[in-house]
């Protein structure tokens, strides 16, 4: 490989990891951002790494490192939306890290920068950035333990406990399913390329059992908040295992759909899930897919290529045929997703590197007038700005890179990612979190009234409330709870249905109104300035006289 081509690539890997660093200063998103970093915020002030509570009951969904890992941040960084993030982005970029030595040990360097490359510019990496969840954390251990048992074929044994060890953190992020992932590449490859030994050879049992010795803190927290105390009330039912949900029907149950949280399938949702979540590189990777069912394509592919695409097959498939699909779900196999893009491009000669480059220009035009109508319809501040940047952004990618190249391809790609970054991140979403009613209200609650106990009545999705506001906010689920204490001079924060039953039953003072919309869920009458209105909703911090 030419040192130029390295240098470039490694510059422009830097350059995207540090547009990236902007997320980190943004705030927190709701729904599930939001209740997971409140979930670790309450480990951190009720000391309590074992039992996860979410608005002062015990709460049974998703499995403990996530939570603990952000406690952790908090315990060091204290308790901000920075501190939240912060653990997610450096594990992305192990993540990324991972992505790279795979395929440069497969491929070679330069299919390693480029597959690295890809990854991190992708949409919903840098989406993922900005609104944390568990997936980028899944990401990486699920793509560390595949490298590692990939190298424990032919190397140290040490590969086997990394693998089990990276294996086990994904499990103990998400549950069993990640093995499917991690193992079902290798089983299909072994079988293909007739090493059937491979099956039986020890090392991989034993891989499986210290899988489960890894994940044994997991088992364990689990089994002393739910399984010790059957009386609790979980799903509506008590005698509920938590054992039994982290095994079985959080995974199966979700699958199969007769767990306690159902979902409706779409075997198509992911195939357009990916166009938009593997942006700018999504048509690339669809051809290149379809070029890998050629099989004189396949002819110079090493045979460890088998475990990288069937990897992403099975699991896509899974996702597809499962019942309960949420679109970041695609985040896991994007790692594969990237190598077998990188792999393709660097293919690309004469006619078809053309046509593809002509593809991933108009795609990269087509995005900033699209953003630029997004901003000037929704009219957030700054928003001239906005467009100026991204505009200025495509320009210097025409400038910079020229000719019928696979470096001009890749680097204006790269360049377009760079530029929505730049959008999302300092502009676009810190636009919508003005929309966040919770985060808003616990922002002016603890600059307005800092020695106040944060209190919530009856209803609410505002988690980001409960992770903004200071301390632990307590909840009245009913009025006959807030009627047991002395309510006069209570500061609540309550949705518009229940304010005015508020006000008949107690003389009671509006501080402040707060606009609120799902953020997560955009429609055409938010985005636009015009009729936003008519779709807000309202929340209140009232005080009580």
């Amino acid at each position: 490989m030419d040192l130029k081509d390295t240098a470039l690539y490694k510059i422009l890997i830097a350059l995207i990891v540090l547009v990236s660093v902007l997320a980190l200063f943004g705030g927190v998103m709701e729904p599930d951002s939001a209740l997971y970093a409140s979930i670790a915020k309450n480990m951190v002030l009720r000391n309590d790494w074992v039992n996860i509570y979410v608005r002062g009951a015990d709460w049974l969904d998703k499995p403990h490192l996530t939570f603990w890992l952000a406690a952790a941040s908090f315990k060091i960084f204290g308790i901000t939306a920075f501190a939240y993030k912060l653990p997610s982005f450096l594990f992305g970029l192990l993540g990324a890290w991972y992505v790279y030595k795979l395929a440069r040990d497969i491929y070679g360097e330069k299919t390693g920068l480029i597959s690295t490359l890809i990854f991190l510019s992708s949409l919903h990496i840098l989406i993922s950035t900005f609104d944390v969840r568990a997936e980028v954390y899944i990401t990486t251990f699920t793509l560390a333990a595949i490298y590692h048992y990939y190298k424990a074929h032919y190397h140290a044994f040490w590969h086997i406990v990394a693998g089990s060890f990276f294996a086990a953190c994904a499990i103990m992020i998400k549950g069993i399913f990640v093995l499917i992932p991690v193992f079902g590449g290798f089983i299909i490859y072994w079988l293909l390329t007739r090493q059937f030994k491979q099956l039986l050879k020890l090392k991989w049992w034993l891989a499986i059992v210290l899988i489960f010795i890894f994940i044994i803190p997991e088992l364990y927290t689990l089994y002393v908040q739910f399984d010790l105390h059957p009386e609790k009330v979980v799903f509506g039912k008590t005698g509920v295992s938590g054992l039994k949900f982290f095994f079985w029907d959080s995974q199966f149950g979700r699958f199969f759909n007769n767990g306690p949280i159902k979902g409706k399938g779409d075997i198509s949702f992911f195939l357009h899930t990916t166009l938009w979540a593997f942006l700018p590189w999504s048509i690339l990777f669809y051809t290149a897919v379809v070029n890998l069912f050629k099989k004189r394509n396949r002819i110079d592919l090493p045979a460890e290529s088998i475990m990288i695409w069937t990897s992403a097959a099975i699991t896509f498939l899974l996702f597809s045929l499962s019942k309960f699909q949420l679109p970041h779900y695609i985040l896991i196999i994007l790692p594969q997703f990237a190598i077998i893009t990188a792999w393709y491009v660097q293919k690309l000669n004469g006619k078809s590197l053309s046509i593809f480059s002509s593809i991933q220009t108009t795609l990269s035009v087509l995005i900033v007038i699209l953003l630029s109508i997004l901003a000037i319809f929704f009219k957030f501040q700054d928003y001239l700005l906005a467009i100026a940047i991204i505009i200025i952004v495509l320009v210097t990618s025409f400038i910079l890179f020229k000719g019928l190249k696979t470096e001009t391809l890749i680097g204006r790609s790269l360049l377009t990612s760079v530029g929505l970054m730049i959008f999302l991140s300092s502009f676009f979403y810190p636009a919508l979190l003005k929309y966040e009613a919770g985060m808003q209200a616990g922002l002016w609650l603890k600059e307005n009234y800092p020695g106040t106990k944060p209190m919530v009545l009856i209803y609410s999705d505002a988690y980001s409330f409960d992770f903004y506001a200071k301390d632990e906010p307590k909840y009245f689920w009913s009025y006959e709870e807030l009627e047991k204490v002395n309510p006069k001079g209570l500061i609540l924060f309550v949705d518009k249905r229940d304010i005015d039953n508020v006000r008949f039953k107690y003389p009671a003072k509006i501080l402040q109104d707060f606009r609120y919309f799902h953020t997560t869920k955009l429609t055409p009458k938010f985005l636009n300035s015009n009729t936003r209105e008519e779709v807000l909703e309202h929340f209140f911090l009232i005080k009580i006289l």
